[in-house]
């Protein structure tokens, strides 16, 4: 006999617990935004450089064109079911300009928390990019990672920096990734070299850090070399055919853009849906409300809201008000002269009742006794 389904938001005797939702490839089918795209203005020629059967290097050119489905390299192609033996991927327009900096910007749809970004490239890896982070849905942006053979000259950070617990939402810059220019892909592990990650529930610089709306990644430079390409090309401009052969060969091609994590739900909820509205939102238990349940739903202001941990849920309590009162609010000070177990204030006692639980009657009105204090005549 199949037992039945259990909200994992609730322990086998009704008692809240911490719950998450599942992890997942937050990016997979979400529309990526690129500044840059091949064959977009007409069909244009790149061209690369791979070693064939014999450990010959030899360069092979073709065309993309976004009229042909069959050459076209979109941006969609970087969330799709990635497929490692045969790889579709986005490519910009070619280009030796410098700096030449193209972007791919992607909406996660709500706040989550993410444990890592990847990127895996069809050609070569850019030798400097950024990867940005926003969390109010790209009306501001903040610097998440570097990459660049050159950290100090690109982006005038030291390579490697050492983070501490006074500076864990830095970003850093690597250079590891120049050392390995045969690799294909470059993962960013947010929380890699955070002291705070091994308590990250009590944690709330790190909690920040981690969440994030939207992603954009920024490549700023192909290689090394192409600042002095185009101090080459404003020079060579009569060997036009040089100029244009160079050109075909720079150009950004990516195969997918994944990032890992969590819908933020703060510990309240064990999957993210759809509301009436068609907007993706927290599932929320525990008695709590909002986008990312970040809040007490209404008339649950008898405790301040709280991320759930492993040691304690942080349920939202109701207010007592004795039946006599649709509305309450929290007050910090009476919470805590009540040793942290109660904070709510009745608002708009009814029924002749009066007081922060609506508890006592009226002036006017006298207590029957014969009736308990929750019955709407309980004051007469």
């Amino acid at each position: 006999m199949r037992e039945p389904d259990h909200d994992p938001c609730y322990d086998t005797t009704g008692r809240p617990v911490r719950c998450v939702p599942d992890f997942i490839n937050a990016a997979f089918g979400k529309p990526v935004i690129a500044s840059s795209t091949c064959g977009l203005n007409g069909p244009t020629k790149y061209c690369k450089i791979t070693e064939d059967e014999l450990g010959i290097m030899r360069e092979i050119c073709d065309t993309c064109d976004a009229n042909d489905w069959t050459k076209a390299h979109p941006a969609s192609l970087l969330t799709d079911l990635n497929n490692s033996q045969n790889l579709t991927c986005w490519m910009s327009e070619p280009s030796t300009e410098y700096p030449h900096n193209v972007t791919l910007t992607i909406s996660l749809g709500k706040k989550f928390e993410l444990t890592y970004v990847s990127l895996q490239f069809c050609n070569r890896l850019a030798d400097s990019m950024a990867i940005h982070k926003s969390m109010n849905g790209g009306k501001t942006w903040v610097p998440f990672q570097f990459y660049s053979s050159e950290c100090k000259k690109i982006y005038g950070r030291n390579p490697n920096a050492v983070i501490s617990r006074h500076n864990e939402q830095d970003a850093r810059c690597s250079d590891a990734h120049s050392l390995n220019p045969t690799g294909n892909r470059v993962a960013f592990a947010t929380l890699e070299g955070r002291p705070s990650a091994f308590d990250f529930e009590q944690s709330p610089v790190l909690q920040d850090w981690v969440t994030a709306t939207d992603i954009r990644i920024i490549f700023n430079r192909l290689s090394p070399d192409q600042a002095e390409l185009y101090g080459l090309t404003n020079h060579i401009g009569e060997n036009l055919t040089d100029l244009e052969t160079i050109q075909q060969r720079y150009y950004y091609s990516l195969a997918e853009l994944a990032v890992g994590g969590r819908c933020k739900c703060n510990g309240h909820a064990a999957r993210c849906i759809f509301d009436k509205l068609g907007r993706y939102t927290c599932d929320c238990k525990h008695n709590t409300a909002g986008t990312d349940c970040e809040k007490c739903k209404p008339f649950h202001y008898d405790r301040p809201w709280a991320r759930a941990t492993g040691d304690d849920a942080h349920a939202c309590v109701a207010c007592n008000c004795n039946l006599h009162a649709k509305k309450c609010r929290f007050n910090m000070e009476l919470y805590r002269l009540s040793g942290n177990k109660s904070g709510g204030i009745c608002i708009n006692c009814r029924h002749n009742t009066a007081g922060r639980n609506c508890h006592y009657c009226k002036l006017g009105y006298y207590r029957d006794m014969e009736k308990p204090i929750t019955h709407r005549k309980a004051c007469k």
